[in-house]
């Protein structure tokens, strides 16, 4: 089959699909990546040559008496046009959408030219575009199994978030750790805000690192852009070894090497953390939209995987206190470790693949 997948405009949705996207690949189906024109697409899709891409020229929806509506209903067009000619052009046999603004007009033109269409939501509570799409969509696939209380109407499947092949085994500790020029005999925190960094988190991280100095252990932080010169300078003044970069975009490596994750709470991330069977310290970013970070964080803290912080009550003393309570208890950190591993199925992509299969074909 010739299959549209729509997954552009965050990590969150990018990476999800291009899992899903080589699965489809493995079983001999033909691949199109429908993106958005943001620079984040544009640089993952550098290291996945094998795959067709386009792009759409849409936009987030502004408020209804913005100034940026009518620019939104121009862009939208657009994109529905592009739409409309790509699908003719490459005989669509089904549409996956991955959610966010991407994928608005590939559900609505699949749906006119009766393409079968299918919506992955990897979040606990749904997007916007997501909630609107259901109406169109075939099956609705779902990351977490609360999520289903969100779609009453509509036929839901849980199958996980996929997470890419890359991940599909942890890489040797010792010698990635070498690579950042760290101790591998070390134990190491891992710190990352998502693929659009964390300035607040990484705010915390930088006045804890006074209370971290005596600990034995190293960092490495992932800062987003504009931070990591900050938080280079301030591990050296604490005399804490770090390998600090604004973006490492092979994951497997860093995951690989974490003993403990301070991490935000978007649902990609968490199926990693759950991937690699990772403790976790959570704290979600705070104005993510309906708190869906908060609501997955805590499907984390009730298995037993993670503990979870909110920025705005907590304190610098407090999440230094929790990483060496965590550093220090073996036991419980091999526990949390356990239980993240059942949080998520780790076949998702593939049970993705079979409901598109058995209902497309």
């Amino acid at each position: 089959m010739r299959i549209a997948i729509a997954c552009g405009g965050s990590g969150g949705h990018l990476f999800p699909g291009l899992a899903v996207a080589e699965a489809l690949s493995k079983r001999g189906h033909e691949i199109l990546l429908l993106v958005s024109e943001k620079e984040i697409d544009a640089m993952a899709l550098k290291a996945h040559p094998e795959f067709r891409f386009e792009k759409l020229p849409v936009i987030g929806l502004p408020a209804v008496l913005s100034p940026d509506f009518v620019r939104f209903l121009q862009r939208a067009w657009e994109g529905f046009s592009r739409c409309r000619a790509i699908f003719r052009r490459y005989r669509t046999s089904a549409v996956l959408s991955m959610g966010g603004f991407t994928s608005t007009a590939p559900l609505v033109v699949a749906k006119m030219a009766g393409i079968p269409t299918f919506i992955h939501e990897s979040n606990s509570i749904p997007g916007r575009a997501n909630r609107w799409g259901a109406r169109l969509a075939s099956r609705i696939l779902l990351g977490f199994a609360q999520c289903q209380t969100h779609f009453p109407k509509s036929e839901c499947i849980v199958t996980g978030t996929p997470v890419r092949s890359v991940m599909a085994k942890p890489l040797n500790r010792e010698e990635v750790l070498r690579t950042f020029r760290l101790d591998p005999l070390c134990k190491t925190l891992l710190v990352t805000g998502g693929s659009q960094g964390a300035s607040g988190l990484n705010q915390l991280l930088f006045r804890a690192a006074a209370l971290l100095r005596d600990l034995p252990l190293q960092i490495i932080h992932l800062t987003g852009e504009r931070d990591d010169g900050l938080a280079a300078a301030n591990y050296m003044r604490e005399n804490i070894s770090a390998y600090v970069v604004a973006f490492h975009h092979r994951m497997e490596e860093v995951l690989s090497c974490a003993d403990v994750v301070v991490s935000r709470a978007g649902a990609s991330s968490l199926s990693e953390l759950s991937y690699f069977g990772l403790p976790s310290i959570l704290i979600p970013y705070p104005f993510a939209t309906d708190n869906h970070q908060q609501s997955n964080a805590e499907v984390f803290v009730q298995a037993g995987a993670a503990e979870m912080l909110l920025e705005s009550k907590t304190s610098p003393e407090a999440l230094a206190r929790l990483i060496t309570d965590l550093m220090n208890d073996d036991q419980r950190r091999k526990k949390m470790a356990k239980q993240a591993r059942e949080v998520f199925p780790h076949d998702a992509a593939q049970r993705i693949v079979t409901v598109i299969e058995e209902i497309a074909q």
